[in-house]
């Protein structure tokens, strides 16, 4: 009979990669960053950056890319000025496509950071809250991901933290994360395109003002249709208990 191995305790080290991306949040507000994602910095500086962008096009994306992922990663509360923002400098398409790049990237990079500091210990104390949306992960990973990914309500870095305390598999959720995030991003970076005349104007405009209850019905319509697969297996279920 083999003896049972001793248990091996909770090792502060693999809180260090959460503790960084903490640090980097609070760093971002101490030093006023915030200030410089606005729509008058981008009015002040707009000129510059066109002709950085257009001369530096291949380097630009990278940056833009990289950028992105660090922001999604520490997440900072500028990822839908920066979307649009994409969308002004690169175009509607490049603009969402360096977008979803950067945010699966960073995305994943907090899942990991997530997953190795923190999620045994939180699901071996989940509360009734946490089991059902384990639940749901169990049933349908993926659907459950593009649903929670599509619907504007919930916050993206409570999204990128959940499935890690969950033990969804990492390829399921730079998948769901990938996919999820191209309807969302396109309607930012599309408003992007026409950031130009705002900026033209005298009017005082704020970026959140640019997304109308109309752009949010429809997301959350295509986040109906995410959780097909599940109500479909739902209802096969509820069938089959009938019969």
């Amino acid at each position: 009979m083999v003896a049972e191995q001793p248990r091996r305790g909770f090792s502060p080290w693999r809180l260090l990669p959460l503790l960084v991306l903490i640090l980097g949040l609070v760093l971002f507000f101490a030093f006023g960053l915030h200030r410089y994602f606005t729509l008058g910095a981008l009015r002040e500086h707009r000129a510059w950056l066109i002709d950085w962008v257009g001369a530096h096009m291949a380097f630009a994306a990278l940056s833009f890319v990289v950028l992105f992922a660090a922001v999604t990663a520490f997440s900072l509360p500028i990822a839908s000025p920066l979307t649009v923002l994409g969308g002004f400098l690169f175009g509607a398409v490049l603009g969402t496509l360096w977008v979803v790049i950067g945010a699966t990237a960073g995305a994943t990079a907090l899942f990991l950071a997530a997953r190795t500091a923190l999620a045994d210990l939180l699901r071996a104390r989940a509360g009734p809250a946490l089991q059902k949306m384990q639940a749901g992960f169990a049933e349908n990973a993926l659907s459950y991901l593009l649903f929670l990914r599509l619907v504007p309500a919930f916050p993206f870095f409570l999204v990128n933290l959940a499935p890690a305390f969950l033990g969804v598999r990492l390829s399921t959720f730079v998948l769901g994360t990938f996919i999820g995030i191209i309807p969302g991003t396109f309607v930012y970076a599309y408003l992007g395109r026409g950031l130009g005349e705002i900026l033209d104007s005298d009017q005082e405009i704020s970026f959140k003002s640019l997304v109308t209850p109309q752009i949010l019905a429809a997301l959350a319509l295509l986040a109906v249709f995410a959780l097909l697969p599940v109500l479909y297996k739902k209802l096969r279920q509820w069938q089959a208990a009938r019969r």
